[in-house]
């Protein structure tokens, strides 16, 4: 999982600019509880997602290996974003949102799978054939979902924040014409569902239960599920749920 500052900083400066001219997210309730998120992959999602998540009111920890090159994007959060390597991410948060490409999760799993056991981890990684290769046809043959719990073993996967551009998240974070944007939702652990679920509501969205792991392939990159900017109701439908 070997980055380059000069792209990391790269991505944090972009990232500080955009999340600087955004619109300000929807009051939050004063008695919601706010957590402690360590953000694995610092680049567009990880920083759109985690910054919206500070701006809620959620200590965040974004992870580089070089943290100094993200010293734009915390210093645009305020006080609630820090900088951290990614074990340190690991240890800070109640929760880690893992956002870095697919092909590094058999990296992930090897040097922070221990340290990620029990952790509610929320991932957002799509596998394409052009990048990711075996690891893409794996997925094909399992499910993105089975493939993202055998990477992060022991961790309690949620997978979320992944069926859409990120400039797509940062464009309706604070609301959209004719209500909330869904972002759909799949896991196995009904206590890190309930806490996903919170966290997709504190960024500005609606979240859309689909099922377990096993049916996170509904809203895959390449599914009928995936890239929608839709209502909860209307996501629902799209996806055939009933309820």
């Amino acid at each position: 999982m070997r980055s380059d500052p000069r792209t990391t900083r790269r991505a944090a400066l972009s990232l500080a600019a955009g999340l600087a001219l955004g619109t300000a997210l929807p009051a939050m309730a004063q008695d919601a509880p706010k957590l402690k998120i360590g953000v694995i992959g610092a680049g567009n999602i990880g920083g759109t997602i985690g910054g919206l998540w500070a701006k809620a009111g959620h200590k965040v920890m974004f992870s580089s290996r070089h943290p100094e090159a993200l010293k734009p994007l915390v210093e645009s959060l305020g006080p609630n974003a820090s900088a951290g390597t990614p074990e340190e991410a690991i240890r800070f948060g109640d929760a880690v949102f893992v956002a870095v490409p697919y092909k590094a999760y058999p990296d992930l799993a090897r040097e922070y799978g221990a340290a990620l056991k029990g952790k509610v981890a929320i991932e957002a990684g799509n596998a394409t054939k052009a990048r990711d290769g075996e690891l893409y046809d794996e997925v094909q043959a399992n499910g993105i979902g089975i493939t993202s719990q055998k990477y992060l073993p022991g961790a309690r996967v949620v997978r979320a924040f992944s069926a859409i551009n990120y400039k797509i998240f940062a464009k309706n974070a604070a609301g959209r014409e004719g209500g909330r944007m869904a972002v759909p939702i799949a896991g196995d652990d009904k206590a890190a569902l309930a806490l996903a679920e919170g966290l997709v509501r504190d960024a500005g969205f609606e979240p859309v239960l689909v099922g377990g792991l096993n049916d996170a392939g509904k809203f895959a990159m390449g599914s009928p599920g995936f890239g929608h900017d839709l209502t909860a109701p209307e996501l629902r439908r799209t996806l055939g749920l009933t309820q």
